[in-house]
């Protein structure tokens, strides 16, 4: 069994996830835009009441990534205010969350597994360490938001599969082996 890094553990399948949320979403801008249902209309469409819509849902999903990786790199995230309100805007976002995942060498993550990390709530301060913040909240945190738009997308009708959320897989060994 080949051992991981935390960078590998962490970015890496972040990167991909988001990178497989921005075909998804581009599908559904497809598919809505075929139907002429304005953009506002399904951007704003939520799974249920209490839960945040499909814009807010993809915005979390940026603000926890970068968010994850700054932390785990001792780093900044750069700023994205909330501001997006159009399938352009999101798609930007989506895009400048991987480059900003890009940016950040594997050398700045690996090794700090024991690092102190601190999540500030607004009702508790979360302490963990970079090992435990990676497997007990960042990547769960993560992948809520990023299942819930997909959810979303596929409540409102555009044409997904569960293939199309875990996107281009690394299938290194064949069947026979």
């Amino acid at each position: 069994m080949t051992a991981t890094t935390l960078h590998a553990a962490a970015i890496q399948p972040v990167r991909r996830a988001l990178t497989n949320l921005a075909a998804c979403f581009a599908k559904a801008a497809d598919h809505f835009a075929a139907r002429e249902i304005a953009e506002a209309e399904w951007l704003g469409a939520a799974l249920a009441p209490d839960m945040y819509p499909l814009l807010r849902q993809i915005q979390v999903s940026s603000d926890a990534a970068k968010n994850m990786a700054a932390r785990l790199s001792g780093g900044e995230a750069p700023a994205m205010p909330d501001t997006e309100t159009s399938v352009v805007e999101l798609k930007a976002r989506i895009e400048r969350t991987i480059a900003y995942l890009d940016s950040i060498p594997a050398s700045a993550i690996d090794g700090r597994e024991d690092v102190e990390i601190v999540v500030k709530l607004p009702t508790a301060t979360l302490r963990f360490t970079g090992a435990s913040y990676v497997r007990d909240f960042g990547l769960p945190n993560i992948f809520f938001h990023l299942v819930t738009a997909y959810g979303i997308m596929r409540q409102q009708g555009v044409p997904l599969a569960k293939l199309d959320y875990l996107g281009t897989m690394d299938l290194t060994r064949s069947a026979d082996s």
